[in-house]
């Protein structure tokens, strides 16, 4: 169960990153020039995707060896990888998804199209950003050895 959740959230990693990109850009030229009304369907989908992979994060989270063993050790707090896996990915990614949520819900709320492009861009870029300091790339030191997908 852990390798499918593992291989699935990574997986997912990669659909999400590229619908959050879509959107703010699709976002970013529809702040400009305003085309048909509707909701921006990018941005429907980067949240529905990031919401599924909080799921799937949680599901890992709660069911991760590595988490496991990290939280039996006692010293979380001490060692720089455990403290990424148990506390800051896991806060992180909940803050960027909390910041597209809410990103979204103004931004179809909004009145005019501007407006409404403008709130999404905005969350969804903060929001990327976030997501992307808080993923465990395989160059860093929490994310040695663990690839690419």
């Amino acid at each position: 169960m852990h390798t499918g959740l593992l291989h699935a959230h990574s997986a997912l990693r990669w659909l999400g990153l590229f619908f959050l990109v879509a959107a703010i850009i699709d976002s970013g030229i529809r702040m400009k020039r305003p085309m048909k009304e509707g909701a921006p369907k990018f941005a429907l989908f980067a949240l529905i995707i990031t919401h599924t992979q909080l799921i799937l994060g949680l599901l890992l989270y709660f069911v991760s060896p590595t988490v496991k063993g990290f939280m039996a050790a006692g010293e979380v707090m001490k060692n720089s990888v455990a403290r990424f896996f148990v506390v800051e990915h896991l806060a992180m990614m909940i803050l960027a998804i909390i910041v597209l949520t809410i990103g979204y819900s103004k931004g179809k709320r909004a009145e005019d199209q501007a407006t409404k492009h403008r709130r999404i861009f905005v969350a969804y870029l903060i929001a990327l950003i976030i997501i992307l300091i808080s993923i465990p790339w395989p160059f860093r030191e929490v994310g040695a050895g663990r690839g690419w997908f």
